[in-house]
Order: structure tokens, then C-alpha cells, then sequence
């Protein structure tokens, strides 16, 4: 990841914290429907907070988070039946993060985009990957960061209205939803410093 080391630290906070909370949110009595999306959302924050590390994708190789968040997304998509379509994002989110190891490995030094003469294929300075599939994970993950941020406040209580981001799993009222908001503004920020 590019960009301050304070965005790569915050990012690392948020991310853990909200991977380390779902975590603890899969044990219990909890619907195997809920545990499942707690479970992939912790996946999901944990490896976000590793890639976010400054130098992390330094130290971890890129096909090892591309074999992580890909393994995720197929995770995500198995329990569609079971979770309902909250999954598609999960699994769509996981992919992005595919994209975004892939992406960076081609930047790093050694990587495709850094030879010499392919400099025309990396983009602008400090850019990487395809900026129109960028552009549209830009504007996915801002729209659900939003519609997440507005159902928290539009619920009085700060509580779930239907358990939209996968049934709450017995977290505090409005838990559930405040983990996709902030797994979605991380993806986010993860993709602008791309």
C-alpha cells in the first residue's frame, strides 16, 4: 500500500479491531447463517490489517494474499444459501482485495509494471492496476459506506434494521452494520493509496 504511514496505521487499527470483534462474534450461540458472515467479516478485517502494514506487502508475497482473500471470496459465496446476498459483497470485496495484491505486486520492485520500457503500463506516478475497474470499486465501496453510515443513523438506537449486514450475529444493536461501514471505507482508502 501506498501513501502516509498514519492512513497505513489507522487502516491496520480499524481492520484489526473490527477482524479481532467479528472473530469473538463467531463463538457462542450464535445462527450458523450469522456465523458465517461474522466469520468471513473477520477473515476479511484481519487481512485487511496485515495487507495495510506498512511494508506488509513488502514482507508477505502478494500470491499469499491473493491465495488468502481469493480463498475468502470462494467462503463468502458458499454460504449465499445459507447468509443470503450480504455474501456478494463479501465476495466482492474479498476480489477487490485480490486485485489490489495483484496490482501492487506489478509495482513492486521486480514487478511486471517496474522493467524498464513497460513504464507506460503502470500509469501515473504512484499508480497502479486498471483505473477504470479502480474507478468502479471506488464508487461501489463509497455508495455501500454510505447506505451502511445512513443505516446506522437512520435506526433509532443506532440499532439494525433487519439485520441487513447479515442478521447481527448477537452483536450489540448496530455492531453489525458499524463492521461493514468500516470494512468498506478500508477498502476504500486501501484503493485510493493503490
Amino acid at each position: 500500500m501506498h501513501g502516509p504511514a498514519v492512513v497505513s496505521w489507522l487502516l491496520v487499527a480499524v481492520c484489526g479491531a473490527t477482524g479481532a470483534y467479528r472473530l469473538a462474534r463467531c463463538r457462542g450461540r450464535v445462527p450458523p447463517g450469522a456465523r458465517h458472515t461474522a466469520g468471513v467479516e473477520a477473515a476479511m478485517g484481519l487481512g485487511m490489517a496485515v495487507m495495510a502494514l506498512p511494508l506488509g506487502t513488502q514482507r508477505v508475497p502478494a500470491p499469499v494474499f491473493a491465495a488468502l482473500f481469493g480463498g475468502t471470496a470462494v467462503w463468502a459465496l458458499y454460504g449465499l444459501r445459507r447468509s443470503g446476498t450480504h455474501c456478494l459483497h463479501h465476495a466482492l470485496e474479498a476480489s477487490a482485495m485480490v486485485y489490489m495484491a495483484l496490482a501492487m505486486r506489478s509495482a513492486a520492485p521486480g514487478g511486471h509494471a517496474a522493467h524498464a520500457g513497460h513504464a507506460e503500463r503502470a500509469g501515473p506516478v504512484g499508480s497502479v492496476g486498471v483505473p477504470l475497474l479502480t474507478a468502479v470499486l471506488l464508487a461501489y465501496f463509497a455508495a455501500y459506506a454510505l447506505r451502511a453510515g445512513t443505516r446506522l443513523v437512520a435506526v433509532p438506537g443506532g440499532g439494525s434494521a433487519g439485520g441487513w449486514a447479515g442478521g447481527g450475529g448477537g452483536c450489540a444493536p448496530g455492531a453489525s452494520d458499524a463492521c461493514g461501514l468500516n470494512l468498506a471505507m478500508g477498502s476504500f482508502a486501501m484503493l485510493v493509496t493503490l
